[in-house]
């Protein structure tokens, strides 16, 4: 099975890498920044995302947001002009879901099956190969499809029809956010009382309190490590899917929507391109504390 590739970014290239892992021809656009290190792994280039399509039996995407991923698959010598009937795209962005079913419909016209897979997870997952995939598709397109997103993933779970998979991400956004935000007011709280961070950290993980993102954030933050895993910029965009998404369907959202403004507040500070886990910088800014080993 030949798998073409369009993305090669934090997330893409680890995961193109893993198809490569498990054995998988693969085609990458040449423009793309990581498409050298690519193809000295083995894979074959291709000039446009219409010449990746004709050599493939799936795309996968993996681009920042839905204009992006419209243009790449409906655009000038899109992925929809090469596509063979019956090829899949498996678009692994984060985009609004309603953009994901035109798009679908779209490609179903063309006799091309679509399947919305966004991940979570961020770039060590997308290394290990341990991703957390949600799918909303045709479950036999899923069925067929499942192995190619195994060999990037722990866990890919199908969650309904077209745009159910980005349906799923909205909501694990919100957690990550809110998680992420929860842990940054209880830090600063405890670092300006004088307590050390290291020590709540320890002594709360293993109660009720505990959580992966904990896991994931806290020793960052308290070593200062701000490099993007997940850009505070990404968050933003996948935050303002949320809320246009909430809008349309009726669905207030106030805890989200204050954590989107602090993140924006942050990146007018200039912090965008630093990691999500910035945002208890939000918070210390305020407290004049920083929170550190």
């Amino acid at each position: 099975m030949k798998i073409g590739f369009i993305g090669l970014g934090i997330m893409g290239k680890p995961m193109s890498k893993n198809l490569l892992k498990a054995g998988y021809g693969l085609v990458v656009l040449e423009t793309s920044r990581g498409a050298a290190e690519l193809a000295a792994a083995g894979a074959k280039t291709a000039p446009s995302p219409k010449v990746l399509a004709e050599q493939s039996d799936i795309v996968i995407t993996m681009l920042p947001n839905s204009p992006e991923v419209r243009e790449v698959v409906l655009g000038a010598d899109g992925v929809i002009e090469g596509a063979r009937p019956g090829a899949v795209v498996i678009d692994m962005s984060s985009i609004a879901p309603l953009a994901c079913r035109e798009i679908a419909q779209k490609l179903a016209d063309k006799g091309i099956d679509m399947l919305d897979a966004p991940v979570s997870g961020g770039e060590p997952k997308a290394i290990e190969g341990t991703l957390s995939v949600m799918v909303g598709g045709k479950q036999d397109v899923f069925d067929k499809c499942y192995p190619v997103m195994k060999a990037m993933a722990a866990s890919v779970v199908r969650t309904g029809e077209i745009g159910a998979g980005n349906a799923t991400k909205l909501a694990n956004q919100i957690v990550v956010a809110i998680n992420i935000a929860a842990m940054s007011e209880a830090f600063v709280l405890a670092s300006k009382v004088g307590v050390e961070p290291e020590l709540v950290y320890q002594a709360i993980r293993g109660g009720l309190a505990g959580s992966t993102v904990l896991d994931a954030k806290a020793p960052l933050v308290m070593d200062r490590k701000f490099d993007p895993g997940f850009r505070i910029n990404l968050h933003i965009k996948d935050l303002s899917n949320v809320l246009a998404t909430s809008h349309e369907v009726g669905v207030p959202l106030p805890l989200t929507a204050a954590v989107m403004e602090m993140m924006q507040a942050l990146k007018v500070d200039g912090l965008g391109d630093c990691d999500h886990g910035s945002l208890i910088r939000y918070y210390e800014k305020m407290a004049k504390v920083e929170v550190k080993r």
